[in-house]
């Protein structure tokens, strides 16, 4: 999709090795009404609108994903995740400026810590495009300088000392926006934590600017494996030899890819739509891993589809195309209540020693379940860890646990976790 860069204005006397440059990309985005004026056909009430959008949330594209732009087309779905409308200036009352309460489940500046095992770890505010449907766009873009270097060792030194952490998420911003030796500082003082067993790389720079995963970038990230790749595709429109190559490159190199989508009202809304992106994810080797219902960030009401429509989506995937082609249906719970999955409902109805399904084509069966399997059995050394360290082991040898005593254990699991981080961060920044 899209056209020749050289038949764009804006573009028409930049040279091939200036184009495949991705330092060249992000000095070159369109961030103002006349930059995009020039790789659209604008009349001058859309000029207008432009003009009014510019300074409320950060606006940046690059000039690859520019060019990808439908340029009469004002629906057109590159065109809606990239260039602001006057929809994003409505802020509604159900808007959230943290809408999934990042802030606070942040120990110290940069981390995120919600779930036990694994935190979230921010390095930079830069993005190499800002997409309009951002749930962190309450950060990102504010500023375009680089993260204080304290901040970094800090998080650092959190990571060290909260011995549980076995999986870092390095996102942003996008991580990959950082130079090769600035980013491999990061990746290197991590990988050095004997706890922490994968790191996870979030970054939209193969869809937005592929240009970005150099062989060097590459070269460099196979030396920290074990090392997966999320990145976020939305529409097949995205999908073009330059991000085959970036993600080929990647995968090659050993860096499993998987994709993590924003559910859409007139993006990807539709079930063909959706089918078609994830059998082109599975032809560039990239695992469709999550949709998300979008966020209640503020000024992105107007992307946000019914639930109905993402459980529509699910079922018309599921049975339709390979099992693992269908990614999970998500919604990350307001208050940092963390990735909820969503599914239609295949269970009609269970009793002690039965199930009745129903399956993706709505035909009904009965499953018969052992009459001698007892749950909560287990008493290896992590479910006794547990018992104990949650303090519910009744659970455990009472047949039917009240609503209370299951109550009482989940804010006790809570209220552990608050205490282990708090444990935890007075070190890291002492």
């Amino acid at each position: 999709m899209g056209r020749s860069y050289t038949d764009i204005p804006l573009f028409k006397d930049v040279k091939p090795e200036e184009w495949g440059d991705w330092h060249w990309q992000l000095r070159n985005r369109l961030t103002t009404t006349a930059d995009f004026d020039q790789v659209m056909n604008l009349d001058d009430a859309q000029r207008a609108d432009l003009d009014a959008c510019m300074g409320k949330f950060r606006v940046s594209v690059t000039p690859y994903y520019a060019s990808l732009i439908d340029p009469d087309d004002p629906h057109d779905p590159v065109r809606m995740q990239a260039v602001p409308t006057p929809a994003e200036l409505v802020i509604h009352a159900e808007d959230i400026k943290d809408a999934v309460s990042e802030d606070f489940d942040s120990p110290t500046p940069r981390i995120t810590h919600r779930y036990p095992d694994r935190v979230l770890f921010v390095v930079t505010e830069m993005c190499s495009m800002y997409c309009r449907h951002c749930t962190r766009r309450r950060l990102v873009g504010g500023t375009e300088d680089i993260v204080a270097r304290e901040q970094i060792d800090n998080a650092i030194k959190y990571i060290e000392r909260a011995t549980e952490v076995r999986d870092v998420l390095i996102s942003g911003g996008d991580p990959l926006v950082l130079g090769d030796d600035q980013l491999e500082d990061i990746i290197a003082r991590v990988r050095a934590i004997d706890h922490v067993e994968i790191i996870r790389i979030g970054s939209r720079v193969p869809v937005v600017c592929p240009q970005r995963i150099t062989p060097e970038l590459v070269a460099m990230l196979k030396k920290y494996q074990p090392i997966y790749f999320n990145t976020h595709f939305n529409h097949p429109h995205e999908f073009t030899p330059e991000s085959k190559l970036a993600c080929d490159r990647l995968n090659d190199a050993g860096i499993p890819m998987g994709n993590q989508t924003v559910l859409m009202r007139g993006i990807n809304d539709c079930a063909n739509i959706m089918k078609k992106l994830s059998h082109r994810l599975l032809e560039y080797r990239v695992k469709p891993y999550y949709y998300y219902q979008c966020d209640l960030a503020e000024g992105t009401a107007h992307f946000r589809t019914s639930v109905a429509k993402g459980i529509e989506i699910y079922e018309s995937l599921r049975g339709h195309t390979t099992g693992f082609g269908v990614p999970t249906y998500i919604i990350d719970a307001i208050g940092g209540g963390g990735k909820t999955p969503v599914y239609p409902n295949y269970v009609i109805s269970q009793a002690p020693g039965k199930i009745i399904l129903r399956n993706y084509e709505g035909v009904i069966s009965k499953y018969t379940e052992p009459d001698d399997y007892v749950d909560g059995d287990c008493s290896c050394e992590g479910c006794e860890a547990d018992k104990q360290r949650l303090g519910v082991a009744k659970l455990f040898d009472t047949a039917e646990p009240t609503l209370q005593d299951v109550w009482a254990a989940r804010m006790q699991k809570v209220v552990d976790r608050k205490n282990r981080m708090a444990d935890v961060v007075g070190p890291a920044q002492g």
